[in-house]
């Protein structure tokens, strides 16, 4: 059986100088009979490359020297893995290095894309009405970004809450074709496909 746990263990970080990182990486393990994997989760938006140093007791690992392993953005990869010795329970700490100054040398393996938060928080309001809301809301399931999303039909109480921000504007919501979309609290109307949608929040 395998186990997602966020490591609670103690843990030491270095991360390379003038290295301006928006989310540190993550470690998580998984257990799967006396093993224990550590991934590496990449919650930003630029490719990594993380080693990591594993010290403690109650298991073994490769006596090699750690290599860096290329992460890219939005990823889980598998960083290292530990035998841990029969009914005991692994005790460790570990140590980072991250760059973004990718190096040839760094190990390719598999990843797993990862849903990430986007730079703003982005819920979808859809009217009745919506011509592409539909194509938006495909590419969006299809991007690394997480999101909401709410539909007037399902949920006409959040008309309602919505309608004092058109009071004063030329657009009335009754009327409102596109998604209403709310980029960390500010609504835009006129966002209507995915590239204009990333325009604005690249802003």
């Amino acid at each position: 059986m395998i186990k997602n746990l966020l490591l609670v263990f103690v843990m030491a970080l270095s991360f390379t100088p003038l290295f301006s990182q928006e989310k540190p990486i993550e470690i998580v393990e998984e257990a799967k009979a006396n093993r224990l994997f550590l991934y590496a989760l990449n919650k930003n938006e630029k490719d990594l490359d993380v080693s990591i140093t594993v010290e403690g007791t109650n298991f073994r690992q490769s006596k090699s020297v750690p290599r860096a392993v290329r992460v890219p953005a939005a990823s889980k990869v598998l960083l290292t893995n530990l035998i841990v010795e029969r009914g005991k329970r692994a005790n460790y700490t570990y140590e980072l290095k991250v760059s973004d100054s990718l190096s040839r040398r760094a190990l390719r393996r598999e990843y797993e894309p990862i849903k990430i938060e986007p730079r703003k928080k982005i819920i979808l309001y859809i009217p009745e009405n919506c011509k592409s809301c539909d194509s938006l809301i495909s590419s969006l399931e299809k991007s690394h970004y997480l999101f909401t999303s709410y539909s007037f039909s399902e949920k006409p109480e959040l008309k309602d809450q919505l309608a004092p921000a058109f009071i004063n504007s030329t657009v009335k919501i009754d009327f409102v074709t596109t998604p209403i979309i709310s980029l960390n609290g500010v609504l835009h109307v006129k966002i209507e496909d995915y590239d204009q949608l990333l325009e604005e929040l690249n802003k």
